[in-house]
């Protein structure tokens, strides 16, 4: 595993999902501050191309959640998604807020262009150490570890037995959803060499039997404890007090 600025961390580490969704308004510096003050590990933000081929921090192809604006984020141009949402963030705005603390991009798009704009902020910052890129794809992944050998890769792929394909690809970091979740997986994850996520919900607008009853992000204390038994290195989700927390009770580990 690629520990990246995180060796030595306490774990399982709090990843604050859209930059700590439920302390401030999702993806934006507020959340990101607030987030830090908690005492958050890493901040998670989303990247999207708008149309004139700026890199926002913006989780939905449109703005209709958001705002009620049908819009979609890439037929919009920059000037106008800042009229929209005036706490918008560009790439090289989220890499300064999210510092010092690690920060996982959530590459929404699978197409390889988006690679070398998002790897040349990151080193134009010099903040390619704390940085982990989180990848839907495997052949993106692939394509990732061609272009950065250095790079930190979070395999946010659709199957969670897919950890041996995202491994030979090149990622360092697997995540599985709260409710794919099992000993079983955690242990192949680990013998794979790579770190394990938790993202904490279920990808889904209504509950499915097997997973949580709750949306992406959220989870309570009892559901904290089940996530905190399976061991994982990390952990996702919108208020990373309640982790926090919990860490603090059970007592972290040091890996």
């Amino acid at each position: 595993m690629r520990p990246g600025a995180f060796f030595g961390a306490m774990r399982p580490l709090a990843i604050a999902h859209r930059g700590g969704a439920l302390l401030g308004p999702e993806n934006t510096a507020e959340a990101f501050a607030a987030s830090s003050a908690a005492g958050t590990d890493i901040v998670e933000t989303d990247l999207r191309f708008t149309a004139d081929g700026a890199l926002v921090c913006l989780h939905d192809a449109d703005l209709t959640r958001l705002t009620g604006d049908p819009r979609r984020v890439a037929e919009t141009d920059l000037t106008t998604l800042r009229t929209t949402l005036p706490g918008l963030l560009t790439i090289d705005e989220a890499i300064t807020a999210s510092a010092p603390l690690g920060l996982l991009l959530d590459v929404k798009l699978h197409e390889p262009r988006i690679l070398n704009p998002i790897l040349a902020a990151l080193d134009a910052a010099d903040a390619l150490p704390r940085a982990l890129l989180g990848l839907r794809d495997i052949d993106l992944i692939a394509a990732a570890r061609k272009l950065s050998p250095e790079a930190t890769i979070l395999a946010l792929v659709p199957d969670p037995d897919s950890i041996a394909r995202a491994r030979a690809a090149g990622a360092d970091w697997f995540r599985l959803w709260q409710g794919d979740a099992t000993p079983e997986r955690i242990a192949a994850v680990r013998q794979a060499g790579m770190g394990s996520v938790i993202m904490v919900g279920q990808p889904r607008s209504m509950a499915e039997p097997g997973y949580p009853p709750f949306p992406v992000g959220r989870i309570d204390f009892d559901g904290i404890a089940r996530v905190l038994a399976l061991g994982p290195d990390a952990v996702m989700l919108d208020d990373p007090r309640l982790l926090l927390s919990a860490r603090a009770v059970t007592g972290p580990s040091s890996i």
